[in-house]
């Protein structure tokens, strides 16, 4: 089968776009400008556009992504939707027309990013067409204006585009993209292209996949695309051959089982926060602060625990849940906890031809919890320091155990182990915690960058805890099995 994408509708071929060309560089050649480069990193959503996904129910639900990021090979027998496909003058899409109507636009360069992100919102599945109230995040036509997230406008204002997203009703009966999404989502088709940008292979399978790693180890892993798709943009990267694994079923698996819970390292984190459906409240506390809901739906965990990073949002959450991995090289698989994962600045215990399969979290999870990402931008933004907490307590009021992940503070991300043994054993109380966040303050390594100094972030550290304890001064102490 000829490489191509369905965009608007038609098929249009692929081409040999290898694994170097972006899906956004791919939609402007075509002649669908409507798509605009901001950034090209991911943090403004001029490049926004709808993609077809399984809905997990047997139909397809319409996502918003970064089309700056992914490689337009990863697209090869999908189904995309850019705003020039939503409607045209004169016949104009209702999310198109409410932005019209009420001023949503000035210069218009965000728009169509805009305009895509919002008809992802319309189309969500179970959006209330009127709850009969408003907050500050949900319109009474049931519009969670974080759908907006990661879409930057720099001269129109929010409050027009917001009430452009509160004006919007259903669906109509007629209306194509709706209908659309009552059949399957289209399966991901093993590829295989090949340019002067590169080859890019999406296998069959994992075994396929791990051969391919074998092979070649110095092969590039590519799911969402949030990290490595800002490394060719901005820092010009190159991999002779990338891996798609985004869509491989074994990386995409999740089982709630009676001792733990297992994540496939593929599913998307949105995906992942639907399917833990407050499961893990560490989690729902981080999902939110993690970048934007564009990013969000095509991160992974698979890929920001792969790079190693010392700042990448999901370690310290995961090692306060005392989460281990399932590493998968070809013929064998092996379990590592995660505080034993993370060897160096950006290394890790992963060798040439593994991949991580699982992230497995321990059941029951720790009934006192919490997430505090210190950065310069309430939402998508880098952290400065990362900070997770999972404490257990006994009838008395006793810290039976603790376990605190760090991010932001070493050349990894870590425990604090001297401060959860300060903790442990002693009263939940005051006195206890402001001893504990003297030894916190001191934890790690902190370095002096342009996101913070290093006595800011040893505050920061301190302070967290008294933050975390004034909002748990009085918690349930009863365990609770998720």
């Amino acid at each position: 089968m000829n490489a191509a994408v369905v965009v608007n509708g038609r098929s249009r071929p692929l081409g040999p776009v290898g694994g170097h060309v972006t899906l956004l560089e791919w939609l402007r050649a075509a002649g669908l400008t409507g798509t605009k480069e901001g950034c090209a990193e991911g943090e403004c959503g001029a490049c926004s556009v709808m993609v077809a996904r399984d809905d997990g129910q047997g139909g397809t639900r319409w996502v918003a992504i970064n089309s700056c990021l992914v490689p337009a090979a990863a697209f090869d027998q999908q189904e995309v939707v850019t705003a020039e496909g939503l409607g045209q003058p004169g016949d104009l899409h209702p999310v198109q027309r409410e932005m019209a109507r009420r001023g949503g636009s000035q210069c218009g360069y965000c728009t169509p990013g805009f305009i895509c992100s919002m008809a992802a919102e319309y189309y969500r599945p179970g959006r209330a067409v009127s709850n009969g109230h408003s907050d500050p995040e949900h319109g009474p036509n049931g519009f969670d204006l974080h759908a907006l997230s990661g879409n930057l406008c720099r001269c129109t204002g929010y409050r027009p585009i917001r009430d452009a997203a509160y004006a919007l009703g259903p669906p109509g009966q007629a209306d194509p993209l709706s209908a659309r999404q009552t059949a399957p989502a289209p399966a991901a088709a093993p590829t295989s292209v090949a340019s002067d940008q590169g080859r890019y292979v999406r296998p069959q399978n994992l075994a396929e996949a791990l051969g391919l790693l074998a092979a070649e180890p110095d092969a590039q892993l590519v799911a969402g695309s949030t990290d490595w798709g800002v490394e060719l943009n901005i820092r010009h990267r190159r991999a002779a051959l990338s891996i798609g694994i985004d869509r491989l079923p074994e990386l995409r698996e999740f089982a709630v089982e009676p001792n733990h819970i297992d994540i496939g390292a593929a599913l998307t984190l949105s995906e992942a926060e639907t399917r833990l459906a407050g499961r893990v409240p560490l989690l729902d506390a981080l999902f939110p602060q993690f970048a934007s809901r564009l990013i969000r739906n095509g991160a992974t965990f698979g890929g920001n625990l792969g790079t190693a990073s010392p700042i990448g949002d999901t370690p310290p959450a995961l090692l306060a849940l005392n989460a281990s991995l399932v590493l998968a090289s070809e013929g064998a698989e092996r379990v590592v906890p995660l505080a034993e994962y993370f060897t160096g600045y950006r290394q890790s215990v992963r060798q040439p031809g593994e991949l991580i399969k699982t992230i497995r979290i321990p059941r029951p999870v720790a009934p006192l919890t919490g997430f505090h990402k210190i950065a310069k931008r309430r939402f998508d933004d880098i952290s400065s320091v990362a900070i997770a907490y999972a404490l257990r307590l006994d009838e008395d009021g006793t810290v039976a155990e603790a376990r605190i992940g760090l991010g932001g503070i070493a050349a990894t991300p870590l425990r604090a182990l001297e401060t959860e043994q300060v903790l442990t054993g002693r009263p939940w109380n005051r006195d206890t915690v402001t001893e504990a966040a003297d030894v916190l303050g001191r934890a790690g390594t902190p370095l002096s960058d342009h996101r913070a100094s290093s006595q800011y972030r040893t505050a920061m550290l301190r302070t967290s805890l008294l933050k975390f304890y004034a909002e748990h001064a009085e918690p349930e102490h009863e365990e609770v099995l998720v």
